[in-house]
């Protein structure tokens, strides 16, 4: 008889990842395996977004939050947070519908939303983590925050913007809000792949 652990590393979540705030939005489609721990959810979310892991993050469900405990935190009276080492995506949100919030760098509050959207069956030929679907290219790091972001693109998009040319000089000649390309994602998810019937780790 297969064990709990092993059928819920069977298990694969299809989960949609939005950047909240952006309009269009800024989304990801992910297929990941139920047993990732949200320090491993963290590595594939940097990959899909684009994001540079350069600040800190955390994620947030309910009341509770899991990242990287600080310990100083309980002497400063600070919200206690979990260890993301050892929370896994399955227990943690197990059910469709499920939501939870993942934020990276605090500075600029890049927020974003985690629906567990449906758990598809494994297939079996497949390694997981695989993007499935996005749109839109995520804002520059260090912009600001959602607000900024689309400041700088209207000045960007203004030939006769005061501060266009300083702005394109910042932002990077090949920088295109509506880029996503699916190949280069998943090219670069391939290390993080494994597949879902393989036993926790």
């Amino acid at each position: 008889m297969a064990t709990k652990s092993n059928e819920t590393a069977r298990e694969v979540y299809q989960i949609k990842v939005t950047l909240l705030g952006t309009k269009p939005p800024i989304w990801r489609r992910l297929l990941v395996p139920a047993n990732l721990t949200l320090a491993q959810l963290h590595d594939v979310l940097q990959i899909a977004m684009g994001w540079d892991d350069g600040h800190m993050h955390e994620f947030r469900v309910g009341q509770r939050r899991f990242g990287r405990p600080v310990p100083a935190d309980r002497f400063m009276r600070m919200p206690r947070t979990e260890s993301e080492r050892t929370a896994r995506l399955s227990p943690v949100r197990g059910r469709a519908g499920a939501t939870m919030i993942y934020s990276y760098d605090f500075g600029d509050s890049w927020e974003h939303s985690i629906v567990l959207a449906k758990q598809p069956p494994a297939d079996p030929s497949t390694t997981y983590p695989v993007c499935k679907d996005g749109e839109l290219a995520r804002p520059p790091e260090g912009c600001g925050d959602i607000p900024g972001f689309y400041d700088r693109l209207d000045a960007l998009s203004d030939p006769n913007h005061e501060r266009q040319e300083e702005l394109s000089d910042w932002i990077g000649e090949d920088f295109d809000p509506q880029a996503f390309s699916l190949d280069l994602v998943n090219r670069k998810l391939e290390p993080k792949r494994r597949r879902a019937s393989t036993p926790n780790n």
